[in-house]
């Protein structure tokens, strides 16, 4: 089993060895859903809209494409869904903030355990993945998690890069989707480059234990193309596979190792496994993020949350539109903790 990239907080950083802190080493398409407070996000004014990767598009021509572009399609939904889809969708992935109390009564007496994915969770999808910051709202809200429960960023993106976006040494963080072994080598890396230099848009991101091919800015037409590149740069790398994310392929190692994975080493870490008394949550909106939603179903405890304004086929319970509702659902997270403490009997001295 390859060792994990996570990086503990100073307090904890003697539960695994590989850790270390990261500073060590230097279209609204829908309203919004459920009952969810305007007083809560008026005091963190200043969130941006989501950008424009979400305004509708016309539908392209027909054409035939490979696998990996109808599953890039399918992660990366453009076009409005009809109504009675989306609300039979909703039915079954109800708003986390309109269901926020029975989420709450679940997690009754038990330690809450929250995960985050990065992109399109925590930050809104831009065209510059190197531009992707969360805003200092979304950055004290997550200040303020981390603050009253064990909280951790599970992301495709290497930990330098992803800590140096956040900037919080209260969280653990998990890179590379928690893996830790011998990554893509620079020859890969540099073939993919060359390969791809030729379609406009296209950019190749070296994530230390994979590599990313973000088609973000990239012409829909191009699509079919630039994944053939790609899987033609892989016919020189047997060890390596092509998976793909939301507006990005991502080529990783041929191991057995995924974002389930990663959430289940960190509360295997941090002593929470096999405990009925322990609810983990995750939200995350890639598809990436299903393989830490199946582990949270598999497991009888915890619930992930979809963030996406488009029915998609999901093993998460609940669901939100954007980052400004995940941060309005952290934000109610934490107030109820602080009333739980609050009501909680205080031992006489």
């Amino acid at each position: 089993m390859a060792n994990q990239e996570v990086v503990f907080p100073p307090d904890m950083g003697g539960i695994a060895a590989a850790a270390a802190m990261p500073g060590s080493s230097g279209r609204a398409l829908f309203a919004c859903r459920g009952a969810a407070s305007t007083s809560l996000r008026s005091a963190y004014r200043g969130a941006p809209a989501v950008d424009d990767h979400y305004r509708a598009r016309p539908p392209p021509a027909p054409c035939a494409t490979s696998w990996a572009v109808d599953a890039i399609r399918a992660s990366s939904p453009a076009r409005s869904p009809a109504v009675d889809e989306y609300a039979a969708w909703t039915r079954r992935h109800p708003s986390a903030l309109g269901s926020f109390e029975q989420i709450a009564a679940a997690a009754e007496g038990k330690q809450v355990v929250v995960f985050m994915d990065y992109d399109g969770t925590l930050s809104p999808i831009v065209a510059d993945p190197d531009k992707a910051f969360m805003t200092s709202e979304m950055r004290a809200a997550v200040r303020d998690v981390a603050e009253h429960f064990p909280a951790a960023i599970v992301t495709g993106r290497c930990v330098e890069k992803v800590y140096s976006f956040v900037g919080l040494p209260e969280l653990y963080y998990a890179g590379s989707h928690g893996m830790d072994i011998k990554g893509p080598t620079s020859n890969a890396y540099e073939a993919l480059v060359e390969r791809t230099k030729g379609t406009p848009g296209a950019r190749v991101e070296n994530n230390k234990f994979c590599l990313s091919v973000h088609f973000r800015c990239v012409d829909e037409k191009s699509w079919s193309p630039l994944a053939e590149q790609v899987k033609a740069v892989l016919r020189d790398y047997p060890d390596l596979k092509l998976t793909e994310g939301r507006k990005v392929l991502e080529v990783r190692p041929s191991i057995m190792w995924d974002k389930g994975k990663a959430v289940e080493f960190l509360l295997q870490s941090l002593g929470f496994d096999g405990r009925s008394d322990v609810q983990p949550v995750y939200l995350g909106d890639d598809r990436t993020d299903e393989d830490a939603f199946k582990v949270l179903g598999k497991s009888g405890h915890g619930l992930g949350i979809l963030v996406s304004k488009c029915p998609r086929a999901t093993d998460a319970s609940y669901s939100l539109q954007d980052p400004n509702e995940v941060m309005e659902f952290l934000l109610r997270l934490v107030q109820w903790k602080r009333r739980r403490s609050s009501a909680a009997p205080r031992a006489r001295v």
